[in-house]
C-alpha cells in the first residue's frame, strides 16, 4: 500500500491553491493564430463567387435570349400559316368565280345560239 504522506496544513494549502491556478489556466482563452493568408483566402473566395454569380447571370440571359427567338421564330411560323391559309381561300375564291363566269358565259352562249337557232 501507499504510504501516507505527512504533510502539514501550509503545504496542503499551496498544493490547493496550484491546483485553482491549474484549473483557470483550463479556462482562460488561449491567444488566436492569425493565418497570413486570411485576407488572401477571402479574396479569392469573393472572386470565386463573383465568378459563380457572372456565370449564372450569362447562362439565364442565355436561356432568356434562347426563350425570345424560340417565341418569335413561332410568331413567323403562325403568320406564315395564316398567309398560306389566306392565299388558299383567296385561291378557292378565284377559281369559285372562274367557274362562276364560266357557267355564265356558257348560259350566255346557249341564249344566242338559241336565238339564232329561231
Amino acid at each position: 500500500m501507499s504510504e501516507f504522506q505527512n504533510t502539514g496544513f501550509a503545504e496542503r494549502l499551496k498544493t490547493a491553491s496550484e491546483a485553482k491556478k491549474a484549473m483557470l489556466a483550463k479556462l482562460k482563452p488561449k491567444p488566436t493564430v492569425t493565418d497570413p493568408l486570411f485576407a488572401e483566402r477571402a479574396a479569392m473566395r469573393a472572386a470565386e463567387l463573383d465568378r459563380v454569380r457572372e456565370e449564372r447571370a450569362n447562362a439565364k440571359a442565355a436561356a432568356k435570349q434562347a426563350a425570345e427567338e424560340a417565341k418569335e421564330a413561332a410568331r413567323l411560323e403562325q403568320e406564315a400559316l395564316e398567309a398560306a391559309s389566306l392565299d388558299a381561300k383567296r385561291g378557292e375564291r378565284k377559281e369559285r368565280k372562274a367557274l362562276t363566269k364560266a357557267e355564265q358565259k356558257a348560259k350566255r352562249d346557249a341564249r344566242y345560239a338559241a336565238r339564232k337557232a329561231r
